[in-house]
Order: structure tokens, then C-alpha cells, then sequence
């Protein structure tokens, strides 16, 4: 049925009946009722109308989905005129966002005043010259000009960004790279005349004032203005600079990494004359997930001033007001650049998982389980003592009881059991220990399902199968297996002795690894044993659903993803070239009883969230319904469900499988 005005008409109806959609939105449309119209448009797959109409009903944020779906810029346009001043802006930005449509999530934001989210959305566009703008004028121009430089490392003849850069270098006083970048634009590229004006004003300041003259005599020959105040420009500072100071105290020298959730960024304590390294909370999502951001943030900062174990990156201060956490520099890098950089005798190896096993007892002690052991986690210190890092998603509770069984880490060096969504234990955290092991012994890289084709002892001819042993049990799959906990598994490693040379054969097997890596990874999809197939990209396993009825599946698809409910299988993706839909993959078994009041109650959210988003479900039975032990239950996306498929079908469906529910 559908609702509205002219949905109630019979005519209207009856069309529906007859599956003659585009006439029954055409007559809704004649009759006044825009907002059906809309929907039956959307359910024809006739994405233009269907927007056109929304925006007649004053559904603008709709409309905008449906207008870039069409691909219709006017009607985009359109759109957005009216989202950007509505506070339902970033929740309309976060869902183009996770549909891949990161210019209009720019757009969005940008018309509603966010510069900075509107400037990491352009970030992840592609578009570095936009995001770049924003950045500076939002007051960040450190990260404008590193998205800069990074736009340039990736395409070195891209010669207007150098324009950009060099002129965002300029005007922050940094004229010695701004000169080095400028004149990096070559005489023959179209680029050149933009570049000169800045190019001669950062010479002047430089005290180069015959350089100068040439390049503005250039400037003229080319058909520019020559500017009358470069001479003042020469003598005058500056009036900004990059070296602002981060919460009164922290000299930003550059920035290190971002995510969505956080910056890291290289500083200088002004105090204490120490370099420190300041991770700041930058989460801007909408729908609860910079919640979820923070939350992990702050599970950080307890983790940190729990534990002050040596072999964990100690906390120098927390900033409420960023929220930001101060820890100290580590020098030595990252395990992760360590192992890309050269090879690692057993020795270090085995030091270096002890001192991760050492402090992961410790956390265990305190009940913090940890949950993301990997290598860009391990850092090393001026002297190349191992530290631990990284605590945004440990779980803090009692170390001998489960934590939450979310799918949380890194699903290369995550235990079996977190994989599938169990729940982690200490043990999990041993498991992502003895792989790391493993991987420092062998130099293979851990796959998301795959067995290691490499023992310690294939790598190095001073090992043996009691090494082969130690490592194997720490990285079981069975949890029963593994060391009861980590000062057991370190105990286990130092019974041993390690050769502290590097032995040839690793070498042969990096190599090796390495031509099989770059094969398995010419596409995105990898074939795991048992026939599992794995984002490659993501980490992540996931199911496929062929798109053999598109206009069909589609609605459905994205009702699926506009719903986001915990009771449906997710939607992660659409891939259009070869015509199928990626799904997550769900925990639990098929549906082999009546539903329990909980569970019904579950499904009923569901369904109403998916109905909400204009979508049905229409193969609503006992194979599309998991359910596990501690009475969750979820819906699978499944087949092509019925055209005709209503509401009152999927209702009367969830009905007959819980008879005896109140």
C-alpha cells in the first residue's frame, strides 16, 4: 500500500496492482501528491523523477540521494540549496559519504559553513586544491599544505597544485620552500604565469632582489600586472606563520598521519624542550559514529594512564579541550617500517614479542584486553626499546571475561574468533602476538583466513620444530590452544635460544611472499580456503549477491543501507562491474524455532527501520533469519523479494514465525 493522498486513490492503486508505476506517480503527480509520486518514481528505478518530485514534497535530503543517483546535477543543485541550511546537513554529508559520493558529501557540508568537514570530504574526493583552500581558511593550513604535498608526490606534473602549494607557502611566511616548489613549474606548462606573482614576492622577501626583477620582468612578458608593493612585501614579516603553538604549549612541526577519527601530530613541548607526538580527537561523522570515535578515544587515554608499563608509549598529558593526548616521540619508528625496511634477526624478533607479551600482561592484569596488536601499533624508542601503542580500541573490563563481541581490529593479525565476531579475550590478544612472531621470523605476511605457508624453521636452519611449536601454539586458531595467558607465552619464547643473525634463506622467502602478495593482489576480491571470499582492501570477509534483477535489487539495497539497523545484514557495497552486491558476513545459525520475544522485538525494528527507508523485504522466513545464543537476531539480505511485496506482507510473514510472542 502506499501512503499519502493519492496513494489511498483507487486508481492509483490499482495501477500499483498492475505494476505500472511510472503512470500511477505520473496521476499521483496530477492529483497533488508529490511525496508518492516520488516513491513509485523510485520504485520504477526513475531516479531524475523521483528526485524532481522529493523536492516538490520538501523531502530535500532525499532528493539529493535520488538527484545523484541520476547523476542529475541540476537537480542536485537544487537540492542542496535547501540541505546546506538545514541542520540534517551532516547527516545527509555521512550517508554520501559511506555511498562512495564524496564530492556531493563536500558539497554539502561546504553549503551548510562546515569548512573542516567540508575539507576532508574534498580530501577524500581527490580534489587536494579545493580541500586544500578549506583547510587554510578554516585555520589549518599545516594539514592544507601536506594535502598538498601528498597530491604532488602522487603526480609530480600536476603543476596547478604546485601553484597552490607554493602560494599557500608563501603567504605563511615559508618563502625558502615556496621558491623551491615554484619554480619547480616549468616555462612551457600554462601554470607558469600563475606561479610568478608569488614566485617574485617570496624572492624579494629572500633578500634576491635581481631574481626577483627577473621573474616579475617574466610576469610582464607574459602579459601579467607587475604589483606595485612588492618592494614593501620584501621588507615586511610576515603577519602568519605554521608555527602555531597547539593548546598555548605544543609547536606543531608537521603533521604525521590522519584518519577520521584522530591527527597525529610532530611537536615540540615548549616546557619542556621535548619532542612529543599530539593525537587529536578530529572525528566529524554524523549517525552516532563520532560517539563511537570518541568513545574509543577515551578508552585510550584510560589504557595509557592505566598501564605506565616500560614497553608501552607512556601518556605525558591529556587535553581535555582538544580532547588531545600528549605521548612521548617515538624515534625509532614503526614494526611495520622495520620490517618493510630490512630483515630482523630471530633474536630481535623474539626480544621484540616479549616486550609486547610484557606489556600485555600487564594490561591483562588491569583488565584491559587490547584488541588491535599490529604492527604499525609497535613503535621503538630513541634507544629501540619496543612500545606498545594504540589503545583506541582495547576493551576494559575483567581480562578473565569476554569483551564485547564487535568485529574490532585489524582483520590480518585479528584471532579467529574476532573475525567471526566472538568474543576477544587475553588470548586474542597472544594470537596477534604469536603472528606477529611468525611474520618477524618469515618475513610472509599473514593472510585474512589463509594458513601460513612458511615455519621458522623453512626461513632460518638454526631453528627447529621446538620454535616452530612456541609460535604455532601462540598463534592457534583454537583459543583452547594458546598459552593460558601472556607471561606463559613470554616464558615460552625465552626457553629458547635465537640466533641473532639474519639467516639467507628469509631473504628468499620475503622475496617469494613478495611476488605472491603483488599477484593476490591485482583485484580486490581474494578466494579464501573453504571458499570465503575477502575484501582485500578492507580486511574484511563479505558475501556477494549476483544483481540479476537490478531494478529490483537496487531499491532494495539502498533501503537496506538508508535503514542501518543492527538487525539487518549490512550493505557494504555495489559493484556495478560485476554485477553484484557486497554484504557483510553475519554470525549465527539459520532459524530453527519460534522467534523469542526478544528476538521478535529485534526484527520488528528492523522492518520498521526498513520501511522507513522506503524498502520491503518479501522473503521473510526461517532461511533469511539468524539468530544465536544470546538471542540477537537478524535479517538476511537474501533473493529478489516478490515486486509486489507490502508491508502487511513482511508484517504477516514475521507473524508466522513467532506464534506464541506477545
Amino acid at each position: 500500500m502506499i501512503e499519502g493522498p493519492a496513494g489511498d486513490d483507487p486508481e492509483v492503486q490499482a495501477l500499483v496492482r498492475e505494476e505500472r508505476m511510472v503512470d500511477a506517480a505520473r496521476l499521483a503527480s496530477e492529483r497533488g501528491d508529490a511525496r508518492t509520486a516520488s516513491a513509485l518514481y523510485e520504485r520504477a528505478c526513475d531516479w531524475g523523477r523521483a528526485a524532481d518530485e522529493a523536492i516538490r514534497a520538501g523531502e530535500d535530503a532525499r532528493a539529493l540521494r535520488l538527484a545523484v543517483e541520476a547523476k542529475d546535477e541540476v537537480l542536485a543543485e537544487r537540492a542542496i540549496r535547501s540541505v546546506g541550511s538545514r541542520a540534517g546537513a551532516e547527516a545527509v554529508a555521512a550517508d554520501l559519504a559511506q555511498r562512495g559520493d564524496y564530492v556531493w558529501s563536500a558539497r554539502v557540508l561546504e553549503a551548510a559553513g562546515r569548512r573542516l568537514e567540508a575539507a576532508y570530504a574534498w580530501e577524500r574526493s581527490g580534489d587536494a586544491a579545493r580541500a586544500a583552500e578549506l583547510f587554510a581558511s578554516a585555520g589549518d593550513p599545516v594539514h592544507a599544505a601536506r594535502v598538498l604535498e601528498a597530491a604532488l608526490r602522487r603526480d609530480p606534473h600536476a603543476h596547478a597544485l604546485g601553484v597552490a602549494l607554493g602560494s599557500l607557502l608563501a603567504r605563511f611566511g615559508k618563502d625558502e620552500g615556496a621558491v623551491r616548489v615554484l619554480q619547480r613549474v616549468p616555462a612551457s606548462a600554462p601554470e607558469r604565469l600563475a606561479a610568478l606573482p608569488s614566485l617574485a614576492s617570496a624572492l624579494g622577501r629572500l633578500g634576491l632582489p635581481r631574481a626577483a626583477e627577473e621573474a616579475m620582468a617574466e610576469l610582464v612578458g607574459r602579459g601579467g600586472e607587475r604589483r606595485t608593493d612588492d618592494s614593501q612585501a620584501a621588507r615586511d614579516p610576515p603577519h602568519e606563520t605554521l608555527h602555531t603553538l597547539l593548546f598555548g604549549r605544543y609547536e606543531v612541526r608537521c603533521e604525521v598521519s590522519s584518519s577520521p577519527a584522530a591527527r597525529v601530530i610532530d611537536c615540540v613541548d615548549v616546557v619542556r624542550g621535548e619532542r612529543v607526538a599530539v593525537k587529536v580527537f578530529a572525528a566529524y561523522h554524523a549517525h552516532g559514529s563520532g560517539r563511537d570515535a570518541l568513545a574509543q578515544f577515551e578508552r585510550e587515554v584510560r589504557a595509557l594512564r592505566a598501564t605506565g608499563h616500560p614497553n608501552v608509549v607512556p601518556l605525558l598529558d591529556y587535553v581535555s579541550e582538544g580532547p588531545a593526548i600528549v605521548v612521548a616521540w617515538m624515534e625509532g619508528g614503526t614494526l611495520e617500517a622495520m620490517m618493510a625496511s630490512g630483515l630482523l634477526a630471530p633474536a630481535r624478533a623474539a626480544e621484540i614479542a616479549c616486550a609486547l607479551l610484557s606489556a600485555l600482561s600487564e594490561a591483562h592484569r588491569l583488565g584491559i584486553v587490547h584488541r588491535d596488536v599490529k604492527p604499525a601499533n609497535v613503535l621503538f624508542d630513541s634507544s629501540g626499546v619496543t612500545r606498545l601503542s594504540d589503545f583506541g580500541v582495547a576493551h576494559f573490563g575483567d581480562a578473565s571475561t569476554t569483551a564485547t563481541a564487535d568485529v574490532i581490529g585489524t582483520l590480518a593479525y585479528m584471532s579467529p574468533e574476532q573475525r567471526e565476531g566472538r568474543p576477544a579475550t587475553a588470548r586474542s590478544d597472544i594470537f596477534a602476538v604469536g603472528t606477529l612472531l611468525r611474520e618477524m621470523l618469515t618475513g610472509e605476511h599473514p593472510g585474512a583466513a589463509a594458513s601460513p605457508r612458511w615455519l621458522p624453521s623453512d626461513a632460518h636452519r638454526e631453528l627447529d620444530g621446538r620454535h616452530d611449536a612456541v609460535v604455532a601454539r601462540m598463534a592457534a586458531p583454537e583459543v583452547e590452544r594458546r598459552p593460558a595467558d601472556a607471561l606463559e607465552a613470554r616464558a615460552a619464547v625465552l626457553a629458547l635460544r635465537w640466533p641473532s643473525e639474519v639467516d639467507a634463506r628469509r631473504a628468499k622467502a620475503r622475496d617469494a611472499d613478495a611476488a605472491e602478495k603483488v599477484h593476490a593482489r591485482a583485484t580486490r576480491l581474494e578466494l579464501q580456503p573453504g571458499g570465503q571470499e575477502a575484501d582485500v582492501w578492507m580486511q574484511r570477509p563479505i558475501e556477494r549477491v549476483p544483481m540479476s534483477e537490478p531494478a529490483l535489487l537496487l531499491p532494495r539495497a539502498r533501503a537496506f543501507a538508508l535503514a542501518d539497523h543492527p538487525g539487518l545484514q549490512t550493505v557494504l557495497r555495489v559493484d556495478r562491474e560485476a554485477s553484484g552486491i557486497w554484504l557483510s558476513v553475519p554470525d549465527g545459525h539459520a532459524l530453527d524455532r519460534p522467534l523469542t520475544a526478544d528476538e521478535r522485538r529485534v526484527l520488528e525494528g528492523a522492518l520498521a527501520a526498513l520501511h522507513m527507508a522506503g524498502g520491503t523485504h518479501g522473503s521473510i522466513d526461517a532461511a533469511h533469519v539468524l539468530v544465536d545464543c544470546q538471542a540477537v537476531a537478524m535479517l538476511r539480505f537474501g533473493g529478489v523479494p516478490g515486486a509486489t511485496a507490502t508491508i502487511d506482507d513482511d508484517r504477516s510473514a514475521l507473524e508466522r514465525l513467532a506464534p506464541q510472542a506477545p
